[in-house]
C-alpha cells in the first residue's frame, strides 16, 4: 500500500512538473509574442518621432531664431532678437482694427474684415502673414527694415487671396 501511494504521488508529482513546464512554455512563447510585438511598436513610433522631429526642424529652420546671419545682424547692431520680434509681431496684429480691413492687407473683406491671423519673422528683411476674413484666406510677404532708433518699417511686397473653395 506505502508502494502505491508512494507510485501515485510520484505520478501525480510528473503530471504537475509536466504541466508546469507545458504551461511555462506556453507563457513563455507568449511573452515573447509580445515583447515582438511592443519591439515593432517602439520601431513604429521611433520612425514617427524621428519624421516628426525633421518636420520641427524645417518649421523652424526660416525663422529668424534659428537663422545664424539674421541673428548676427541683429547683434551687431545691439538688438534683441526675441523684443524685436515680438515688437514685429504685436505691430502687425494691432493694426487689426474692429470693423474695419487691416490697412496692410491688400484686399478688402468679402465676408467680414480682413485682419491678421500669423506671422512668422523669416529673417532680416523677411516676414510671412496669414489674413482671413472668415471666409477668405490668404498671405502676404513683407519687407521690413529697423530704424537705429528701433522703430520698424513694413512694405508688402507680394500677396495672394486664395480662391474660396466649394
Amino acid at each position: 500500500m506505502k508502494i502505491r501511494l508512494l507510485i501515485f504521488g510520484f505520478i501525480i508529482a510528473i503530471l504537475y512538473i509536466l504541466f508546469m513546464h507545458v504551461n511555462g512554455k506556453k507563457a513563455s512563447e507568449s511573452y515573447d509574442r509580445k515583447i515582438t510585438a511592443l519591439r515593432s511598436k517602439i520601431e513604429r513610433q521611433q520612425t514617427e518621432s524621428d519624421s516628426l522631429s525633421n518636420i520641427i526642424f524645417a518649421m523652424n529652420s526660416f525663422t529668424l531664431d534659428s537663422d545664424e546671419y539674421a541673428l548676427s545682424y541683429f547683434e551687431d547692431q545691439g538688438l534683441d532678437i526675441e523684443t524685436l520680434s515680438r515688437r514685429i509681431e504685436d505691430q502687425l496684429i494691432s493694426m487689426n482694427k474692429a470693423g474695419e480691413d487691416n490697412p496692410i492687407i491688400p484686399f478688402a473683406g468679402m465676408e467680414g474684415d480682413m485682419s491678421i491671423n500669423k506671422v512668422r519673422v523669416i529673417n532680416h528683411k523677411w516676414i510671412l502673414v496669414e489674413f482671413t476674413d472668415g471666409g477668405f484666406w490668404g498671405q502676404l510677404f513683407l519687407n521690413y527694415t529697423v530704424a537705429p532708433d528701433g522703430t520698424v518699417a513694413l512694405e508688402v511686397k507680394d500677396s495672394f487671396l486664395y480662391p474660396q473653395s466649394k
